[in-house]
């Protein structure tokens, strides 16, 4: 039988809580986290990124039943995860409300399993609680969107616990900045902002990324 010693367990599990997702990570004491679906993750992050208070904004897949997904399992549709945000944010600077309210105003709330261009469970609308704190609050937005009546159709998107979230392959993170045309062209081929100014008019260009 191979012992390992003590530090070199430790340097495994480490490892192991990195490669398997998120979950295994700590927050420092004045951080937290908020993970939101809203189809394309490349077109969430920009979104995030650019708020204060938030830390870091990782693209990924949580909310399936696969472990390690890649993007191809994914995309294909096969592991009922969908592509995802993870933010890490100050609450001291930046409020779970404000960070919900750049979510609502960057989804279109009323179509079921498709975001813009993109379609299947992988691309559907979901906010994903890690606390009963973000879970009431979430509720309560969703709940003061309903009661404005904008929309002829009932929000679908959906509120559900946090899982394991799986952090896309490197490529993917930060794309809009590594690939701008290409993230420029595939955004606006998929009539990304056109559908956003449909659904929430000039509230939609507050949280749009610059073109």
């Amino acid at each position: 039988m191979n012992h390992r010693s003590p530090r070199g367990l430790a340097a495994t599990l480490l490892l192991l809580a990195i490669l398997g997702g998120s979950s295994g990570t700590s927050l420092a004491a004045d951080q937290a986290k908020a993970t939101f679906a809203g189809g394309c993750f490349w077109c969430m992050e920009p979104e995030f990124d650019k708020l204060d208070g938030v830390a870091a904004v990782v693209v990924g897949y949580t909310g399936g039943t696969t472990k390690n997904p890649t993007y191809e399992q994914v995309s294909a549709g096969r592991t009922g995860h969908a592509e995802s945000v993870e933010i890490t944010y100050d609450p001291t600077k930046i409020t779970y409300e404000r960070l919900l309210d750049v979510f609502w105003h960057n989804i279109d709330p009323i179509t079921a399993n498709r975001q813009f261009c993109d379609t299947g469970t992988q691309y559907r609308s979901a906010i994903f609680y890690h606390d009963d704190g973000q879970r009431r609050l979430a509720e309560r937005s969703k709940a003061a969107l309903e009661r404005e009546k904008r929309f002829a159709k009932p929000i679908v998107t959906k509120i559900v616990p946090a899982s394991t979230f799986y952090p896309a392959e490197e490529y993917h993170q930060h794309y809009y900045a590594k690939n701008p045309l290409r993230y420029k062209y595939y955004r606006y081929g998929c009539g990304r902002d056109q559908r956003l100014r449909e659904l929430w008019g000039p509230a939609a260009t507050a949280s749009a990324p610059a073109q």
